[in-house]
């Protein structure tokens, strides 16, 4: 089981955050400890950003549901979280939620933020450059062929 340092607390990102130096610009102190599965959910692509584009979220099947969601597992020194809060807007655009992921040492508890609903629309679309950050942290952090392939047929809108 993976457990954070005092100072620091476990961060599940499954978006643009899964790229290490996108995540690091916001979070200086983001340590990546690898790939890891939220069962039980599916990855979205409708929650509203600030340019009105859809950008990820994660949402609940059902504890029946074998739905999975790929992400990367990151260590957060504590002093960094209100700037990663600011970056998710948190309150306005997410919330925070703990969820349960397996990592590759095992389970653990992590924290990840889910879009508010009212800040939801199925029919939004990622923009491409958005797209990509989501795209370069699954690969560099060598998450599942399968999961490549999903990510790399999502549409974008037009730019």
């Amino acid at each position: 089981m993976i457990v954070a340092r005092r100072d620091a607390y476990l961060y599940f990102a499954y978006g643009s955050n899964m790229s290490s130096e996108r995540l690091r610009a916001r979070v200086p102190s983001a340590r990546s400890l690898g790939a890891a599965r939220l069962l039980h959910y599916v990855r979205r692509w409708h929650k509203m950003g600030r340019d009105g584009s859809g950008k990820c979220d994660v949402v609940y099947c059902g504890a029946d549901s074998r739905s999975v969601v790929w992400g990367v597992l990151y260590e957060i020194d504590r002093a960094d979280q209100a700037a990663l809060d600011r970056a998710e807007e948190l309150g306005v655009g997410y919330v925070e939620q703990v969820v349960e992921v397996l990592a590759e040492n095992g389970p653990c508890a992590a924290l990840t933020y889910l879009a508010i609903s009212e800040r939801t629309d199925a029919a939004l679309r990622p923009l491409g450059w958005y797209k990509a950050h989501v795209l370069r942290g699954a690969r560099e952090h060598g998450l599942p062929a399968a999961c490549l392939r999903e990510l790399e047929q999502v549409d974008v809108e037009p730019e």
